[in-house]
């Protein structure tokens, strides 16, 4: 059974990972008055909304800055769904930040399943730049959407700003990237194609 929810002001929009570095796995958290939606997502996709969002801020004409909200992840974490794609838009009546999260197809989970926490996505995993109206999904999004679960989020410009900060410190916390390749580094071993295989972390 599907979950599609809308917050048009929650109080909490965070990312968040449970376990250790390479074995990470991520969640997007948004919560409203009682209710708190969990979605699991992928690295690359809080990265990339990450950096969407901030140069957002930058376009937008007022400063906004993130605040000293606690952004960590409210216990239990148990996903509702999984993130497929997500648009970003502007309301510039309310001044909020639109985000429409989607479920991923069942293709896209079963690819996710197989993919590690550093493997590259495929450009439809996170899609920050579709960049859809704040205005009601058109009746093709809908069809096409089928029995897919989606969510909407409005954020103020400071919940964004505190989002882009979290976000970012949590992906730069990862493992690091091999200098030579670029791939990440795993604490056990690293065996890099630049080297034919003999460096190490």
């Amino acid at each position: 059974m599907t979950h599609s929810f809308d917050f048009a002001s929650p109080d909490l929009f965070t990312a968040g990972a449970v376990g250790a570095p390479g074995q990470r796995v991520f969640y997007l958290q948004a919560r409203q008055d009682d209710t708190l939606v969990t979605l699991k997502c992928e690295k690359e996709q809080v990265r990339a909304l990450a950096e969407y969002l901030g140069r957002l801020l930058e376009r937008l004409s007022a400063a906004s800055t993130a605040g000293g909200a606690d952004l960590a992840l409210v216990e239990p974490v148990m996903p509702a769904w999984i993130v497929g794609s997500i648009g970003v838009g502007y309301d510039e009546a309310s001044e909020r930040v639109v985000l429409v999260i989607e479920e991923a197809r069942e293709q896209d989970e079963e690819e996710t399943e197989e993919a590690g926490e550093d493997e590259p996505e495929e450009p439809t995993a996170a899609e920050p730049a579709r960049a859809p109206e704040p205005e009601a999904e058109s009746q093709e999004a809908e069809e096409e959407a089928g029995d897919r679960a989606s969510g909407r989020v409005r954020l103020t410009r400071a919940q964004v700003a505190a989002f882009v900060e979290r976000a970012r410190r949590l992906v730069d916390a990862g493992r690091s990237t091999c200098r030579f390749c670029g791939r990440p580094m795993n604490p056990g071993g690293h065996k890099c194609a630049r080297t034919n295989g003999h460096g190490s972390d």
